[in-house]
């Protein structure tokens, strides 16, 4: 990939999951703003820390690359590194639900409402995964479904330990925008570098 792809992959990136972070902000953190001058202050505010979100999944996303690079080198097999992390998906997503409850549930709660993050995260990962697979092969469907599940709970865990919920929120949101955004977008630049000349 060029160099001024790679450009254009981090300022999209950035501002597509800062703008997702501050709409989203705006509304779950509503009442904290009473007229314009407060909306247009929390409405930077939120830009400036979603900026912050979507550094975080740029970093995890070139991290990811790295790390399939080395799953594929490593395992010598794209099925066997597919089988890898699948049982890392799953075991992922049962973390995402148990250690939540078995830290955050009082006595007598259910356990079915610390599902739905998970269950979120996953119909996401999967309608990305398949529009991957579906604009690139079948064998993008895994990589794709483990980035968009695995490392974006790795990335959001900070929020995850806080269980505020508007933050939780705010931050799922913007990862899942950037994430979605990256894997998306990285095969049409490889496509486009390939007509133009690299730098």
């Amino acid at each position: 990939m060029n160099s001024r792809n790679w450009v254009r992959l981090f300022v999209s990136t950035l501002l597509i999951g800062a703008a997702a972070g501050m709409i989203t902000g705006l509304i779950v953190e509503a009442k904290l703003y009473k007229n314009f001058v407060d909306f247009l202050a929390l409405g930077i505010w939120l830009f400036g820390v979603s900026c912050i979100f979507s550094l975080i999944s740029q970093m995890g996303f070139f991290a990811y690359l790295t790390i399939h690079r080395f799953g594929l080198g490593m395992f010598r097999s794209v099925k066997l590194w597919n089988a890898v992390q699948i049982v890392l998906i799953a075991f992922v997503l049962f973390d995402l639900v148990y250690l939540r409850y078995t830290a955050f549930a009082e006595k007598g709660d259910a356990i079915a409402p610390y599902f739905i993050p998970a269950a979120i995260l996953t119909v996401i990962g999967l309608a990305v995964a398949y529009l991957k697979q579906r604009e690139t092969n079948r064998e993008a469907f895994i990589p794709a479904l483990f980035f968009m599940v695995v490392v974006t709970t790795i990335e959001w865990f900070p929020v995850l330990k806080a269980n505020d919920f508007e933050w939780v929120t705010i931050m799922f949101v913007a990862l899942v925008v950037s994430n979605a955004w990256q894997i998306m977008l990285l095969h049409r630049l490889n496509a486009n570098s390939k007509k133009s000349p690299q730098l």
